[in-house]
């Protein structure tokens, strides 16, 4: 069996049986060095070498959190939960609970979407966001399998169809720019305009998903305990007599402290290129307008740390496994033996190319980190199958986000799950990859499939 194949397969299977992810990386990469023909010594120093990829996204994810920790203790992400508890009220019909529920989802859809192109900062929004929404979601019994998607669907959709924002950098920088390199010595050249056009048709496919997702899928109450949150270090409640007053405090000060944080955080953000630069003067800002103690500020920064510590290793852990699967070489040697066996039947070079896409991006979890990989090799291929300009962008875009919209080591997965699972009751694999990858990845073949034929 192909190296690649296998050393996905092991990674997914360990991770279904709730094995850790990390550990199922590590072991994927391990099998797939030996089976493509690397010595041990070689796979691990492949794995090594790939490591330092995913570190300096894991200190951007480690720095959020310890910002998102900070917000927390200023009441606004709690003051926000509130409002929407009282739009509900104690004695709701179903019939408003319903409109409340679907408000909810809605809302978490557009700031996902906003935080592509509008407001691109990807999932830092969400252990912002989330954590103070959950007893509002417990009280609604809304399935966060419905919110996972809801949040996947915002943060690979956009940048996939709209060149704005971190769309700009997949669809101009890295997909336009990688398809006409690969395709310059072969004639082929492709448009900034034909980009889009080109992947409506699986963005559609995704839209699809998301609408059973929360419409048929997962529309039934699911019940979840009122659990304390492990985000960090609960901010202190007023007592009023022998009677704790369970709504914080909330200031005025506080809060136009944090809403300046998080512009500053924003700003500095888009300006540098640096989530670590964002966060961190966001978390300084804080600490200066009296929202904690600066004695209390390594507390606050390691909570936030240990929030966000399993996204890391896993990110870095995904660097590593990428680092292995191009030692072997195997991925060349995958395309080639898939396309030497099905003759010029071009319906089904296209399904191929979109499933061999998949396994390759499965265990990297990165649309951005595997285009290039891909168009090198399907670009040449599309066009001897006599696929068009518009074909070609449609197999290859859609190849890559796959592994975005359904992989165990996907940002689009792990940020969901890093907001609803603080109080330990969402499991990520079974509860965001499963769903995710049943409601986008299977349609997103499908659609790619039928571009890929269409166009």
């Amino acid at each position: 069996m192909n190296a690649v194949i296998l050393a996905v397969l092991v990674m997914v299977g360990l991770s279904l049986a709730r094995v850790s992810v990390v550990f199922a990386l590590v072991v994927g990469a391990l099998v797939g060095g030996l089976v493509g023909g690397l010595s041990l010594d070689s796979t691990l120093a492949a794995f090594n070498d790939g490591v330092g990829g995913g570190a300096k996204v894991a200190l951007a994810y480690a720095t959020l959190g310890a910002f998102a920790v900070a917000i927390s203790r200023s009441g606004l992400p709690d003051l926000l939960a509130q409002r929407l508890i009282r739009l509900l009220g104690q004695d709701a019909t179903h019939r408003r609970q319903r409109a409340v529920k679907y408000l909810l989802l809605g809302s978490v859809l557009l700031v996902a979407v906003s935080s592509q192109n509008l407001i691109p900062v990807h999932i830092a929004f969400i252990p912002i966001l989330i954590p103070p929404l959950l007893k509002v979601m417990n009280q609604l019994r809304l399935d966060r399998r419905a919110v996972a998607c809801a949040l996947t669907f915002g943060l690979t959709a956009p940048y996939m169809l709209l060149p704005v924002g971190f769309g700009a950098i997949f669809l101009n920088d890295i997909l336009l720019a990688n398809i006409n390199s690969a395709g310059e010595a072969l004639g082929l050249e492709i448009t900034r305009g034909m980009v889009p056009l080109a992947m409506g048709v699986p963005v559609a496919g995704m839209a699809l998903g998301l609408i059973v997702a929360i419409a048929f899928s997962y529309r039934k109450p699911r019940d979840y305990a009122d659990n304390e949150l492990v985000t960090s270090n609960q901010p202190h409640y007023p007592v009023q007599g022998d009677v704790e007053d369970k709504t914080p405090a909330v200031s005025t000060s506080g809060l136009v402290m944090s809403v300046v944080a998080i512009l500053a955080a924003l700003g500095i953000q888009l300006y540098s290129g640096s989530m670590v630069l964002g966060g961190l003067v966001g978390f300084a800002l804080l600490s200066v307008g009296g929202i904690f103690k600066w004695r209390e500020a390594d507390d606050l920064f390691t909570s936030g740390m240990r929030m966000m510590a399993l996204i890391g290793f896993i990110m870095i852990s995904a660097s590593g496994f990428a680092s292995v699967m191009e030692a072997t070489g195997e991925v060349d040697t995958l395309v080639q033996s898939s396309f030497e066996a099905i003759g010029d039947n071009r319906g089904l070079a296209a399904l191929l190319m979109l499933l061999v896409g998949l396994f390759i991006t499965l265990g990297i979890g990165s649309s951005f980190s595997t285009i290039p990989i891909i168009a090198t090799i399907f670009v040449p291929l599309a066009v001897q199958f006599g696929f068009s300009d518009l074909a070609t962008v449609a197999l290859v875009g859609t190849a890559a986000a796959l592994g975005d919209a359904g992989s165990p080591a996907s940002d689009s997965t792990l940020g969901p799950t890093s907001g609803l699972n603080v109080d330990r009751q969402h499991d990520h694999i079974w509860d965001s990859v499963v769903p995710t990858f049943l409601h986008y990845n299977i349609p997103l073949i499908a659609f790619g499939w039928l571009a890929a034929m269409s166009f």
